[in-house]
């Protein structure tokens, strides 16, 4: 039995409620995207920190931006000390993402704070927040799922999928991505 739904029915309240901005600064922050973030001319970390900053994002001293990032709200980023965010890295955040110092999303890494309760007839947007603690190195085409906390220093191998919390100081991998082995540092 399938069960149909009309689009009409779909709860889209969350949009309306929790976005944490005007339209006016939402449309602004849109073109500001595409221009300077999406489009991948333009390869200035500076320039890009301080429109982060002005749209609301708190970013600390030394990170990088790399090329063709794209960001749905700043309002709701917040980026430690010397991270690195590679190119064409998403961070599409309705909710809260925290990127801790030292931190490294590798080239075409998703962090994806919404989903939908596909058990709702009304297909309900379900938000919840990402945490990357200090050290954490999030791998190329890795995906962090919402609600995720990547404990200090843990790795997400270069094309996992996290749907759950990473242990501090160990490595994981596949998806759903699974503990492979602890990080040794040694210096």
């Amino acid at each position: 039995m399938t069960l149909q739904v009309a689009n009409d029915r779909y709860n889209n309240d969350w949009y309306k409620q929790q976005i944490g901005a005007s339209k006016a600064k939402q449309i602004l922050w849109y073109l500001t995207n595409s221009l300077f973030f999406i489009n991948s001319l333009n390869s200035s970390s500076g320039v890009k920190k301080r429109l982060l900053r002005l749209f609301g994002a708190e970013i600390g001293t030394g990170v990088v931006l790399k090329p063709g990032i794209n960001i749905k709200y700043p309002w709701k980023l917040s980026i430690g000390d010397h991270a690195w965010v590679g190119e064409r890295v998403w961070i599409d955040n309705l909710g809260p993402v925290r990127i801790g110092k030292n931190a490294c999303l590798s080239q075409g890494a998703f962090l994806l704070t919404g989903n939908h309760d596909y058990t709702s007839q009304t297909f309900d947007l379900i938000v919840k927040d990402i945490v990357l603690e200090d050290g954490v190195w999030i791998g190329a085409k890795a995906i962090v799922c919402p609600g995720v906390t990547c404990g200090s220093h843990a790795v997400l191998a270069a094309g996992s999928v996290a749907t759950g919390n990473l242990e501090p100081y160990t490595i994981y991998q596949g998806n759903p991505a699974g503990k492979v082995r602890e990080r040794n540092i040694t210096k």
